[in-house]
């Protein structure tokens, strides 16, 4: 059977799209891993199904392109743009994913994905801990851009601390301008990606606890983002906001 898809990027993170309401299509993790595969499939770090929901505008189903699944930051703000390409939403939506409902806003072409509330990122000698719906590892360094990201991410998102489950690994650098350079190992692709929402959030938290105000300008290899929040006095944090833009990319079918 032949499924139409749409393939979507957010700064460089990209997805397999798929107008999943009629339910055609199985939640199959084999079939997942074989289409988001750079050589023998279409090619992404994910996989995401736009589902009807019985109360909210839609539902959310996120796979990496392992067939594991999260919540995606990246992926949600693809998420809502290919929502508003179908007609499912106009500039707001209230939708679910696997961490719960979320809600987000277009504006002036650019997807506003209003996170959860967070506490303060944990702080450990060196390096913050923070669970924004995906757990992440931030080390702040003096050049990222030298970084070994595939090793070093790996080692941390495999080691013992971190086990069963694993971790994200991001290694952020602070600059002028009230600016971070954040690059991402991302579990569930195994590799660096070229940009992580839920880790450039984090990381921006986390920034915060070094001094940086809100909102906090993101640069990471695919591309610009841009992370507002507010602050309280015991160093947790409201009205978090990921945005940035999504992009279609081209639409193609595949046989399943």
């Amino acid at each position: 059977m032949n499924i139409t898809f749409y393939k979507y990027q957010g700064t460089g993170n990209d997805f397999v799209m798929i107008d999943n309401r009629e339910g055609v299509f199985p939640h199959n993790t084999n079939l997942v891993s074989k289409m988001c595969d750079r050589k023998f499939g279409i090619g992404a770090d994910g996989l995401i199904l736009i589902e009807n929901h019985e109360t909210l505008d839609f539902e959310m189903v996120y796979f990496n392109a392992d067939g594991s699944q999260s919540l995606c930051g990246n992926g949600s703000r693809c998420a809502v743009a290919f929502a508003n390409f179908l007609g499912v939403i106009k500039e707001h939506t209230n939708f679910l994913t696997i961490d719960g409902e979320y809600e987000a806003d277009i504006k002036s072409g650019l997807v506003h994905l209003h996170m959860r509330d967070q506490h303060s990122p944990e702080r450990f000698d060196s390096h913050y801990f923070l669970n924004n719906g995906s757990p992440h590892h931030i080390e702040f360094v003096e050049n990222a851009e030298v970084q070994d990201v595939f090793a070093k991410g790996a080692a941390i998102r495999y080691s013992d601390p971190y086990q069963p489950s694993g971790t994200n690994v991001n290694f952020v650098e602070i600059k002028p301008s009230n600016t971070i350079f954040v690059r991402t190992y991302e579990r569930g692709v195994e590799d660096e990606t070229l940009s992580c929402g839920t880790g450039i959030t984090a990381s921006a938290l986390a920034a915060a606890n070094q001094g940086l105000k809100s909102p906090i300008a993101i640069e990471a290899k695919g591309g610009k983002l841009e992370v507002q929040f507010e602050q309280k006095s015991d160093n947790s944090f409201i009205n978090i906001c990921l945005i940035g833009p999504a992009e279609q990319v081209f639409v193609g079918q595949y046989d399943i």
